[in-house]
C-alpha cells in the first residue's frame, strides 16, 4: 500500500487553507472527532478565535474488524448555538463522518452542522462541506507518527 507522510509544515499551510475556507460559515462552536480530528480542530480553534471547542469519538473497527454499526461517545452542548463546525483529519470511507453529520442534525434540528477535512477521498460516501486535498494514498500523519 503506497503511503504518504503529512509533516507539520505541509498540515500548518493546508489549516490556513482550511480556515480561509471556513471563514464565511461563521462557527460558534468545533467539534472534533477523535482522535484524528484533535490537531486539525485545535488548530481551526485558535486560528478562528473559537473557544467552544468539543469532541466526540467514534468506534467503527475492533483491532482489525469493522463493527457493523457506528458507536459514537461523549455529548456535546450546543445551549444558545447556531452553527458548528464538525471536524476530522479525513474522509476516508466516509462512514464516520456520515453518520456523525446525521447523528447531529437528527438530535440537534435547530443547529446548522457543516464538515471539514484536510484529506477527502473521491471514493468516500461522504463528502465534506469543506476540504483542502485529495487523497490518493494512505496518509501518515506526523501526529500519528513522530510520537510513537
Amino acid at each position: 500500500m503506497d503511503k504518504y507522510y503529512y509533516g507539520y509544515e505541509e498540515f500548518r499551510e493546508d489549516t490556513r487553507v482550511l480556515k480561509s475556507k471556513v471563514l464565511g460559515f461563521d462557527a460558534e462552536a468545533i467539534v472534533a472527532i477523535a482522535r484524528g480530528g484533535y490537531a486539525v480542530a485545535q488548530a481551526l480553534a485558535e486560528g478562528l478565535d473559537i473557544r467552544n471547542l468539543q469532541s466526540i469519538r467514534t468506534e467503527l473497527y475492533d483491532d482489525d474488524r469493522k463493527r457493523e454499526n457506528i458507536t459514537i461517545l461523549g455529548t456535546c452542548t450546543f445551549e444558545n448555538i447556531k452553527k458548528v463546525l464538525v471536524v476530522d483529519d479525513i474522509a476516508d470511507s466516509g462512514e464516520t463522518l456520515a453518520h456523525v453529520m446525521e447523528y447531529f442534525q437528527n438530535n440537534y434540528p435547530d443547529v446548522e452542522f457543516q464538515s471539514a477535512t484536510l484529506f477527502y477521498k473521491k471514493s468516500s460516501v461522504y463528502e465534506p462541506t469543506y476540504w483542502v486535498q485529495e487523497a490518493n494514498v494512505w496518509i501518515d500523519f506526523f501526529w500519528e507518527r513522530d510520537f510513537l
